[in-house]
């Protein structure tokens, strides 16, 4: 009988999560198993693997599989793996949704092409053309900025129209105005997640009713307090975690914001900074600043007991 996986509810904080590596470079599952576990014991509803900060583009084929199934049989039925569905082309990204699907995901991350970036007629087809591989769950990953797509809200309109399964959004192009445009046109049809750290308390007030997160690898329990001050509305509690969370959370907008991540996971005891060619480690004097702010803001870390980590992993 197959097993009865979690289903995709499209809300809270799912980070998208870090690819561990090994000192050779090969992927750490021991430790991706243990993460996946402790971002849910820390209160993350779910995590999405294989996105910009697993570092996708640099994982060959049967590695994604590989992990996609370290996180299933990890989380198990406590919480939704996300697959990214992320490739050069649009054969191998179906091919991909369909292994996440056979592993168990309970749902998937559409991204655009890695390399090519076609007009609105290729780019909507090729999306098209997963969404219509799978019975699971879609979420469309909008990022201009990284991936110089930009899927204009009366195109995602009629995406959702054509596609009963796309039921998400990831907004990333910065613009908070676009999640108030998803709205106008879908009202409660789609699911809008915050994709950019630094943008979690406007997207919430605009709407959103998840978040992407990049910080919580290294800090879960301070991005999902985070968040749910933020959906009660404005407090003096929202307004004293949120200046304390800003400047790590800027990292996430940063063009090395998976050296910079990493390594605030590395600061907090929660992973290591090791990236894959062609990223490398931070040096010289851009670590030492990274290493000063990251250092400043865990010296003031929030210290009430709502939220203290668990065992970390």
């Amino acid at each position: 009988m197959k097993p009865s996986y979690p289903t995709m509810h499209w809300e809270g904080v799912l980070p998208a999560i870090t690819t561990p590596f090994t000192a050779d470079g090969q992927v750490d599952h021991e430790f991706l198993a243990r993460h996946a576990r402790w971002l849910v014991d820390n209160g993350c509803t779910g995590v999405v693997a294989l996105g910009s900060l697993g570092e996708s583009p640099t994982l060959r084929f049967e590695e994604k599989v590989a992990i996609l199934q370290t996180a299933v049989t990890a989380l198990g039925t406590r919480a939704p793996v996300v697959a990214g569905i992320g490739a050069v082309g649009t054969a191998e990204a179906v091919e991909l949704a369909r292994q996440a699907e056979r592993i168990g995901c309970s749902g998937l991350m559409i991204l655009p092409p890695y390399v090519y970036a076609g007009d609105p007629r290729e780019m909507l087809q090729h999306v098209a053309t997963i969404l219509r591989s799978t019975r699971l769950s879609c979420m469309l990953y909008n990022n201009p900025i990284a991936y110089r797509t930009d899927f204009l809200p009366e195109q995602i309109a009629r995406l959702a129209d054509e596609h009963p399964n796309l039921h998400a959004v990831k907004e990333s192009s910065g613009d908070v105005r676009r999640i108030t445009a998803l709205r106008a046109l879908h009202g409660n049809r789609l699911a809008i997640l915050v994709g950019v750290d630094d943008l979690i308390v406007e997207g919430v007030r605009a709407g959103a009713v998840g978040w992407i997160a990049g910080l919580a690898n290294a800090l879960p329990r301070e991005s999902v307090a985070l968040f749910n001050l933020a959906r009660r509305g404005p407090s003096p509690k929202l307004e004293k975690l949120h200046h304390w969370f800003l400047p790590l959370l800027r990292l996430d907008t940063h063009n090395k914001f998976v050296q910079l991540i990493k390594l605030v996971q590395q600061e907090t005891g929660t992973g290591s900074e090791r990236v894959r060619p062609p990223r490398l480690p931070l040096t010289g004097a851009e670590r030492k600043a990274a290493l000063a702010l990251i250092r400043s803001s865990l010296a003031r870390r929030p210290k009430e007991p709502a939220l203290a980590t668990r065992a970390r992993p």
